[in-house]
């Protein structure tokens, strides 16, 4: 009878801080009660222009660029397995050099781990960037508990060094929870633009009458599901890109031309018109891009499959 009560409870519990049937949870409210607040947004500005002032190359490597992903989830890796590893140690006799050499480990890859995550969330959304914050906040917290624990365990106090290690582990699951929350429910560092593939047919698409498109101003059509930017130059080609940048969705026909390039005017990625490559960061996938052919006075689209697009390009330059 008494077991039966202590489930009856756990599952009320479970109900009220989790995800059910009934509604989001407690948790869940708070972090979406997070993202509308806008308490922090002032500290946000301010940490947000110190990271735009470093160069554009060296944003761009810290974005991912030259992955073809955000880099940070992969040097996150390091501290987390690191200190995981260590917590395993911790519980087996025979561990204690190893432990604390792993916490050294993830203390000194946390840094270039957090500089990555800094440089992806300056170029989010605001909803975005205040849930950020706050995991950024619970993993220099961890970082702390761990240094902590290091010296405490340099200094012989092992015990001491243990129980300062477990409650960091603790803090970066909590921290990492909210980057899940970052990546998964709000789409950080995900292609915006790689459902076009799925929803634009094979074969050409008719977009319009050559003369509805300006010389010198992109506009925005459509192709099947899909919204493109449609971009008509003075020699009369015309170039044609998916409209929602792949870093977080800005609409391109809305950017400026630079040198044979779209700039997105959300946070500033650019594209090339030829083939849609990102020639700038902090987009880290290249935009989809359509070949182009007129049929009497009729533009009309077909989409390039991933790898055709450098290959148009390279030939067209040749």
């Amino acid at each position: 009878m008494e077991r039966s009560f202590t489930r009856q409870q756990a599952a009320r519990t479970a109900r009220r801080y989790l995800p059910s049937a009934e509604g989001p949870g407690r948790l869940l409210r708070a972090v979406d009660r997070l993202e509308r607040w806008p308490g922090a947004d002032r500290l946000i500005g301010t940490v947000r222009s110190a990271v735009h002032a470093a160069p554009r190359a060296g944003r761009d490597a810290l974005h991912g660029r030259w992955l073809g992903h955000p880099v940070h989830p992969l040097m996150v890796q390091v501290p987390i397995g690191a200190w995981l590893s260590a917590a395993v140690l911790d519980v087996l006799p025979g561990g204690r050099r190893g432990a604390r050499t792993l916490i050294g480990v993830g203390l000194a890859t946390a840094g270039p781990a957090a500089l990555a995550g800094w440089t992806d969330w300056a170029d989010l959304p605001r909803e975005q960037q205040r849930v950020g914050l706050v995991h950024a906040a619970a993993n220099v917290a961890a970082v702390a508990l761990y240094a902590a624990s290091f010296k405490a365990r340099c200094g012989g106090r092992v015990w001491r060094g243990k129980a300062l290690a477990l409650a960091g582990l603790s803090v970066v699951g909590a921290g990492g929870a909210l980057g899940g929350h970052l990546a998964y429910r709000q789409a950080a560092g995900a292609n915006h633009a790689e459902y076009v593939a799925h929803v634009v047919g094979p074969g050409w698409h008719d977009v319009g009458a050559v003369s509805d498109f300006p010389v010198g101003r992109p506009v925005r059509r459509r192709v099947g599901e899909a919204e493109v930017m449609v971009y008509r130059e003075d020699a009369g080609t015309v170039r044609v890109l998916a409209d929602r940048c792949s870093h977080m969705a800005g609409p391109l026909s809305e950017g400026a031309i630079e040198d044979g390039c779209v700039r997105c005017p959300w946070h500033g990625s650019l594209f090339r018109l030829a083939d849609g490559w990102n020639v700038e960061g902090p987009a880290t996938a290249p935009q989809p891009s359509f070949d182009t052919r007129l049929t009497g006075d009729r533009l009309e689209v077909r989409l390039r499959l991933p790898g055709e697009a450098g290959r148009a390009a390279g030939e067209e330059a040749a």
